[in-house]
């Protein structure tokens, strides 16, 4: 009976690697998409070596993302995530107000 749990928790645990393996990509991928990097390195890719750019933009990334999962795990040890939520949203929101009146249009 021991072996069955033992199996039980070991798939359990496969299922829940395989959910937030998804859950990363799939957020990843949709905040990234068409967003100002993706277009500059599509340019950069049409200038230069396809595989370099397609290395230097994966160890960027994964360096990127590694630096945002460390720090949020310092953060989220130290800070509610409400905290977190409700800063975040005025900071945007700040920087919405300073691009609706300080931008140039025509720029």
């Amino acid at each position: 009976l021991a072996a069955l749990d033992a199996v039980a928790a070991a798939a359990a645990a496969e299922r829940d690697a395989a959910r937030v393996l998804s859950q990363a990509f799939v957020l990843t991928f949709l905040a990234e998409w068409g967003d100002r990097s993706q277009i500059a390195t599509i340019a950069l890719a049409s200038a230069k070596d396809p595989y370099g750019v397609v290395a230097g933009g994966v160890v960027g990334h994964a360096m990127c993302t590694g630096l945002a999962v460390v720090g949020g795990r310092m953060l989220a040890s130290r800070i509610s995530e409400k905290h977190v939520a409700v800063v975040g949203g005025i900071i945007f929101l700040i920087f919405a107000c300073y691009s609706f009146f300080f931008e140039d249009p025509d720029a």
